[in-house]
């Protein structure tokens, strides 16, 4: 199976130059746990919630909130992103991006075109769902082949 067969196609991006405060409003907008980072349309890094929640005080929203909580909300999304992305083509196989999955330690694969602009994503959770269908499917036939006829 292809990846391109289960890959997300609404991707949710965001440029470079945006803040934390606009991917805290994504996360909390989307049910989502990554968005891709684009410069001129191309991808650069991909940020997910966990980064995120690593550099916002708890304080946030808060009537305990700081001056310093608003000014690390301006931060640019490209101080924190993370830039050594690990993409694929949609032309690699599930098995493929199972590989990457483990041999690289990710949690997403954004799926690019030739001219490296994202038009996908991947994540465990994804490849989680698809184990999860095909495995009761097999129970399900496994079940029906093991009861008695009437």
């Amino acid at each position: 199976m292809a990846i391109s067969q289960i890959m997300r196609r609404d991707l949710v991006t965001l440029d470079m130059d945006s803040t934390l405060s606009d991917a805290k409003s994504l996360f909390e907008l989307h049910d989502m746990h990554h968005i891709l980072i684009t410069d001129n349309g191309k991808l650069t890094g991909v940020i997910n919630d966990r980064d995120l929640l690593q550099h916002l005080s708890p304080t946030i929203g808060t009537r305990k909130e700081s001056p310093q909580d608003s000014f690390i909300l301006n931060k640019k999304i490209h101080l924190i992103m993370c830039r050594d992305v690990i993409s694929a083509s949609d032309e690699i196989t599930l098995n493929e991006a199972v590989l990457m999955f483990y041999d690289h330690k990710i949690s997403c694969i954004p799926v690019i075109s030739k001219e490296e602009k994202p038009i996908g994503i991947v994540t465990w959770r994804d490849i989680i769902k698809i184990i999860a269908v095909q495995y009761r499917r097999k129970a399900q036939v496994t079940k029906e082949k093991l009861a008695p006829s009437k």
